[in-house]
């Protein structure tokens, strides 16, 4: 069993192992995140004794810095760094609006205090930790109530040794307190960075741990006897145990399944090259999958400044959902999200209070969807939703249907804007990709999207409204450790580098190890950070026993990332990681005979293609057989999306129940 948090509803995703079917389930979310996942376990109507495995994507730590309710926290650093996390790199999110600043840090300035200690970049104690003066600031802390702390020494990744000393005696006065250094945390160069990343950590681990570990209860107490999986933004898992350690990994756990699903989908159906666009109630999340390979970063954020700097699947998520708001700006210029209705009160033809128009709206008043959502447990009222869209199209002077066509349009034009971001400026052409559509809306606008895009092909999953809890399911136990080693490739010996290897692999090992994976399921993939000499900025590049060959690959990443290469120029090595794996049981879809026959259509209903009243047959998705092929336009129903194939789009269903559609 997968669940999947998100911003409207909870989805609930169940794998039968015998069969391979899949059964899904979709509820409200709710206030407290706990009490949704487990109303979606009660609605799929499982017996959790007989479940074994049960695996959860959260947005908790997400949400937790977003709205800044976290815990009261502290900060311990060497004398004269207190403000390093303020400072930052003097940058701006945006760099021409002088009045906006960026986000406070997460711990106070007044809860941010200093020591006397020292340790150079070769990690040699230049001066010791002093005692008296950190007994003092625990002392301090320990009268301020403080719940968690942070400790960020200065060259600390060189020598953690004060760090750990400080962390012991805040232990001492603070024995109900969370202690996370920055060596045992994020043992790399850049004091900025490494003190954010674990700022982040401290804030978030009472949260995050009270969190799971109430979550791991309640399954318990309903029958559970397994390991609670918690996604990471890494694109793996880790149990209750590590999220005490690295809670900050949380930070974006909800958005990584759909990615990691979108790469499952492309490699059932053949494609080693594609775009994954999640789109939900309340936003769209993008992916990219390049070489059967899922695009990561070393350096994201929740909010600009604040970076965080695991390893993390990189996913580019705007305000565009089925609840995002058209509006209409003081220029007079129409405009969509990325302000959303949520689930409360929703979108206008919801009924439950909500008057501006939404995306929802206006799929509904264009009949592209039907009045009831959800296998018939939700009505949707079409009178409110034109009512909405009239307040859109007035303005405007556009009737109601041209209003709706227009609140679409601007919807898909700011997705296929942020498709752009993530793969033409960073070096792919959409039309080498096809599109993985899913969510409860993405179904509705992969089409448009493609055509937009020049992309050819739109992959629609056979539950596309849950199919990102389904990536829950997909991902293994992951650990990343990784160690600073700067040098020149030139320089760099082999005996160092495979010992430097070798005890990274160690602790990834114990770590696995720790979380109950047999050796024979350990898998170990080696990879180094680059940069040529004086660069600011490193890439990463897979490491095979042979350093020739990974500068060679370095030279080639690096032309394909900023169109230039520089054979002559000296190259370093920066950073040494291990991605340490847990293999957990693979799951198989079933594969369906193809047997070609097109059922009867549920119904005709009048749907609008550009500005044009057109009578489209409807389908119930269960009836439509692997083989199937039709052409557009066609509206195909199910329990957790709507799938719209325009006029001219060829769509057929293949072995795996994936809708193909061919996008000229």
């Amino acid at each position: 069993m997968a669940v999947d948090v998100g911003g409207t509803f909870t989805d609930v995703c169940v794998l039968d192992q015998g069969s391979g079917e899949l059964q899904v389930a979709k509820v409200a979310s709710t206030k407290d995140p706990i009490d949704g996942v487990m109303a979606g376990v009660e609605e799929a109507g499982i017996d959790l004794s007989a479940t074994a495995l049960f695996c959860h994507g959260t947005t908790v730590a997400t949400n937790a810095l977003i709205t800044r309710r976290l815990p009261k926290a502290a900060m311990v650093c060497t004398k004269g760094f207190r403000d390093v996390v303020e400072i930052g790199r003097g940058t701006r999110d945006d760099l021409w609006d002088a009045y906006k600043d960026n986000a406070e840090p997460y711990i106070r300035r007044r809860d941010r205090l200093e020591v006397t200690e020292r340790v150079d970049h070769t990690g040699q104690v230049l001066t010791a930790l002093d005692e008296d003066e950190a007994r003092n600031v625990a002392r301090i802390l320990a009268k301020r109530n403080i719940e968690t702390v942070a400790v960020c020494f200065v060259n600390a990744y060189a020598n953690g040794d004060n760090e750990q000393r400080m962390a012991e005696i805040l232990q001492e006065a603070l024995p109900d307190a969370t202690i996370s250094t920055s060596s045992g945390v994020l043992p790399e160069l850049f004091e900025h960075e490494r003190f954010s990343t674990t700022v982040a950590n401290a804030v978030l681990s009472p949260l995050v741990s009270s969190y799971v570990n109430r979550l791991d209860e309640r399954l318990k107490q309903d029958g559970y006897d397994g390991d609670l999986l918690i996604l990471h933004s890494g694109g793996g898992v880790m149990t209750p145990e590590a999220v005490q350690k690295l809670a900050v990994r949380l930070a974006a756990s909800g958005i990584a399944a759909g990615a990691v699903a979108a790469r499952y989908t492309a490699e059932l159906c053949g494609f080693k090259n594609v775009i994954g666009v999640d789109m939900g109630g309340t936003s769209t999340d993008i992916s990219l999958v390049y070489d059967n390979q899922l695009r990561t970063t070393n350096e994201w954020f929740v909010e600009y400044g604040h970076p965080i700097c695991f390893p993390s699947i990189e996913v580019l998520t705007i305000g565009a959902g089925g609840g995002s708001l058209a509006r209409i700006d003081a220029a007079g210029s129409l405009r969509n999200g990325p302000q959303s209705a949520g689930s409360d009160p929703g979108p206008a033809a919801y009924g439950k209070g909500g008057e501006e128009p939404t995306n929802t709206d206006a799929n509904l008043v264009l009949g592209r969807l039907g009045t009831r959502l959800v296998g018939g447990g939700m009505e949707l009222d079409r009178d409110a939703a034109t009512a909405a869209v009239d307040k859109i199209g007035e303005p405007l002077n556009l009737d109601t249907h041209a209003a709706a066509e227009a609140i679409i349009a601007v919807a898909n034009a700011n997705m296929a804007d942020a498709v752009r971001i993530i793969s033409l400026q960073r070096g792919y052409d959409p039309r080498e990709f096809a599109l993985v559509v899913f969510g409860g809306a993405g179904p509705l606008h992969g089409a448009a999207l493609a055509k937009e895009l020049g992309v050819p092909t739109v992959l629609v999953p056979p539950r596309p409204g849950t199919w990102s809890a389904l990536g829950c399911l997909m991902v293994d136990i992951r650990h990343d450790l990784s160690e600073m080693f700067l040098r020149p490739a030139s320089d760099a010996d082999a005996s160092e580098l495979q010992d430097a290897f070798e005890r990274l692999e160690e602790q990834g090992r114990q770590l696995l190890a720790h979380e109950g994976v047999a050796e024979d399921d350990v898998q170990l993939d080696r990879s180094i950070a680059m940069r040529y000499l004086g660069q600011w900025r490193s890439l990463e590049v897979a490491y095979e026993d042979d350093l020739n060959a990974s500068v060679e690959r370095f030279h080639q990443e690096h032309e394909r990332e900023f169109s230039y290469r520089r054979d002559d120029a000296p190259v370093e090595l920066y950073r040494l990681q291990v991605v340490a794996t847990g293999k957990t049981a693979e799951i198989e879809l079933p594969k369906h005979e193809r047997t070609g026959e097109m059922p009867e259509p549920i119904e005709t209903r009048t749907v609008y293609f550009d500005g044009e009243p057109t009578d489209t047959p409807v389908y119930e998705r269960s009836d439509l057989p692997a083989g199937a092929r039709f052409e557009g336009p066609a509206v195909i129903d199910q329990l957790d999306t709507t799938t719209l194939v325009p006029p001219g789009v060829n769509a057929e269903v293949d072995e795996w129940l994936n809708i193909r559609m061919e996008v000229k």
